[in-house]
């Protein structure tokens, strides 16, 4: 598709999706931008309090105190520390509801297709040998038991899980966690009215809260969900608006907590299932991936070819996704369910369904997803979409982008394929490292917005160039749907890379950015980080390892850069976390971080600069190491 001129919604790195959107005849969060551009100067410093009736109280010059005495030193913290606890909170939702599918899953003796994971983690727990859904159900409850413990009991897996020079560290800055879900809650008390008054104390817990967060919430949830969904394997696949058949009744997931559908899952691969559909006039039955849980089954696709047809986008191209019209039902189950995506069903009578009340939408049907009453529920969501498939496929017109993505995007990259695919070990990844045919890794993690230049903008552009100065990128989160879907991960996308990078990536037949999946996998690239540190028996902080989340959005995002501050490593954001009215604040975390955990933050809006920042850091870290 030529570029359009004519487009006046927010600007995507996605060109063919940009020009796509200006053309709906309705509207989408990218039209809204332009309306919400007037941004409130308190709320972007973060000194705005609304904590009791005083207020809101805004700190300004004239006025440096709340009514109560607070600081902007103070509400910056405090409102920063209650946005990460929010975060963690989320997270520690998607473990906690992965590690309960799991336990029943086992117990009453369902598929297990992940029996190398199991192993793995049985091992790591001291589970001893034994049938494999006892196993899995201990596995499931040690999980449980510690996300359960008091915050001042410390959590007991993450002994096991972290790497040894990390836990030396947090011990000695006192920010091992507790219980996950208890953390949360300490955390919400700690910044709520007239209580802790300390700003520095508040950022150590952003960063307790970040480690309970990314070993429980991000690392557990792959690997339980490894388990019980099968692990990732290294292939192929379709991406974009492209995936979407009209001749299938199509069903998009949006969410994080691919546990809670996977019995409809099972249920939609059965011939007799699949025969309803044809019985209706439809080909079958295909699930559409959108938002993380798509990038999710995207990552395990190798055991869902049946019916997976792909991943459509992300966060903000749920909207264009429906706008096709050739979708007849929408799972939701967690963020980022856009509030936006209502308007648009109830216009194409597509049937809505939330599967957890954390993601209930107004206009949608609550379904709880029970596991003991799995058979009934999907008996009932596959009912109520074979319904809308009749009701109103032949009274809604098709709008379809069948040129839109592309067909050979790399996927199911995880610690373990990865490692697989350079034949059992790190050493190749280090050899190349230390040769200076790749310079360094970055992460470029997270989400999408539409305000760091417009969608995907920032995200595609700084990975444009790190790959061009041979800095292999690393991807998990939104920011993987974008790139997917702009072409960076497909094989020939290494002529974009720098000459050594390109040479590398030619001879292995890879892209220069490999594609982890959903933000989840976060904690993926924190193991990997911990293999490449054992190897090479150096901390963390000490790899030529940088990450950027440079279009983040929620505060789930803020729970994973306080993941990635207390690891030690560089954090890159394209837009400050509303921090700007504290230097106290500013200075600890972009400054002052270094000497306490090894990391700090990085805010810079323009892809080049970024870029040069963090190619900067990686040269003084490969200095260091002598390489």
């Amino acid at each position: 598709m030529n570029q359009c001129y004519s487009c006046t919604t927010c600007k995507s790195a996605d060109k063919p999706l940009e020009c796509y959107i200006a053309g709906l005849p309705m509207e989408t969060s990218h039209h809204r931008v332009e309306g919400q551009s007037v941004k409130c100067g308190f709320g972007l410093q973060g000194v705005c309090c609304r904590l009791c009736s005083n207020g809101p109280c805004r700190i300004t010059p004239e006025a440096p105190h709340g009514i109560c005495g607070a600081s902007a030193d103070v509400i910056v913290a405090r409102n920063f520390l209650r946005a990460v606890a929010a975060g963690s909170g989320c997270y520690i939702h998607v473990v906690e509801t992965t590690a309960l599918n799991l336990k029943e899953t086992a117990l009453s003796g369902g598929a297990l297709k992940g029996m190398n994971a199991l192993e793995h983690l049985c091992q790591l727990f001291a589970i001893p040998q034994g049938d494999p859904h006892t196993r899995a159900a201990a596995v499931a409850q040690a999980v449980l038991d510690d996300l359960y413990l008091p915050d001042y009991t410390p959590m007991k897996l993450q002994q096991k899980l972290s790497y040894g020079p990390r836990l030396a560290k947090w011990n000695e800055l006192g920010i091992l966690p507790g219980g996950a879900k208890s953390e949360v809650c300490a955390g919400v008390v700690k910044c709520s009215t007239n209580l802790n008054s300390d700003p520095t104390d508040m950022l150590l817990h952003c960063l307790k809260l970040g480690i309970s967060t990314g070993v429980y919430g991000l690392m557990l949830t792959n690997l339980l969900n490894d388990v019980m969904l099968g692990e990732p394997e290294i292939t192929p696949a379709p991406v974009g608006l492209g995936v979407i058949d009209p001749d299938y009744i199509n069903i998009m997931i949006t969410g994080h907590q691919h546990s809670i559908f996977v019995h409809l899952q099972e249920q939609l691969k059965k011939p007799e299932v699949q025969e309803l559909a044809k019985a209706a006039g439809a080909r079958g039955f295909r699930l559409v991936g959108c938002t993380c849980v798509g990038q999710d089954l995207q990552l395990r696709g190798v055991h869902y070819q049946d019916i997976f047809s792909g991943h459509a986008g992300n966060n903000y191209t749920s909207e264009a996704v429906l706008a096709t019209g050739a979708i007849d039902a929408v799972l939701s189950e967690f963020n980022c369910t856009l509030p936006g995506i209502e308007p648009i069903c109830d216009r194409l009578n597509i049937r809505q369904i939330c599967l957890d009340d954390v993601a209930k939408k107004q206009n949608a049907e609550l379904k709880p997803f029970v596991f003991e009453d799995r058979e009934r529920i999907s008996r009932e969501i596959l009912e109520e979409i074979l319904e809308s498939y009749k009701n109103r496929r032949a009274r809604v017109p098709l709008n379809l982008l069948p040129e839109h993505g592309n067909t050979n995007t790399i996927t199911g990259v995880s610690e373990v394929s990865l490692k697989k695919f350079l034949g059992g070990s790190w050493k190749p990844l280090i050899d190349l490292i230390a040769s200076g045919d790749i310079k360094g890794i970055a992460g470029v993690v997270g989400c999408s917005n539409l305000t760091a230049g417009g969608h995907d903008v920032l995200t595609v552009e700084l990975t444009r160039e790190l790959i061009a100065r041979d800095i292999l990128v690393l991807t998990a989160g939104c920011s993987s749907g974008g790139l997917e879907n702009c072409g960076l991960m497909t094989p020939e996308a290494a002529r974009l890379a720098g000459p050594k990078l390109r040479a590398v990536c030619e001879s292995l037949g890879i892209p220069p950015v490999l594609n982890f999946g959903p933000c989840l996998a976060i904690g993926r690239l924190e193991m990997v980080a911990t293999e490449l540190a054992q190897a090479l028996n150096v901390d963390i902080p000490q790899l030529p390892l940088v990450l950027s989340a440079a279009q983040w959005l929620e505060e789930q995002a803020l729970a994973d850069g306080a993941f990635g501050l207390a690891l030690g490593l560089p954090l890159h954001l394209g837009l400050p976390p509303f921090i700007t009215g504290s230097s106290l604040v500013t200075k600890i975390l972009t400054e002052d971080m270094k000497a306490l955990t090894g990391g700090q933050v990085i805010v810079n809006s323009h892809a080049g600069e970024s870029a040069d920042i963090l190619e900067q850091i990686i040269m003084d870290k490969r200095q260091a190491l002598n390489i």
